[in-house]
């Protein structure tokens, strides 16, 4: 089962840095919104893959903050990025 684990960290650590590059040269703003959202989607998965190694389930506490802050940010970027006020 250590294997298995290993290869899902493998594969969102690749997802991590291929979302960092994203960030960092994306073309255009929403593609660089995208790229944030999607990072948040891998920690939230990393989060759930620690909740099971570990057993504990304060990791599925942090899994589920992250994601309701993650979802309120893209919504607000989203706004943003539209040109609309906070309050429309």
């Amino acid at each position: 089962m250590s294997a298995f684990y290993n290869a899902f960290f493998a594969v969102l650590g690749a997802c991590c840095f291929l979302c960092l590059y994203r960030v960092a040269f994306g073309p255009t703003p929403p593609d660089r919104a995208v790229g944030i959202d999607i990072l948040g989607i891998v920690i939230v998965g990393l989060s759930a893959l620690f909740s099971l190694i570990t057993g504990k389930d304060y990791y599925m506490n942090i899994a589920l903050a992250w994601a309701l802050i993650a979802f309120i940010g893209t919504i607000a970027l989203a706004k943003f990025l539209e040109g609309r006020s906070y309050d429309e």
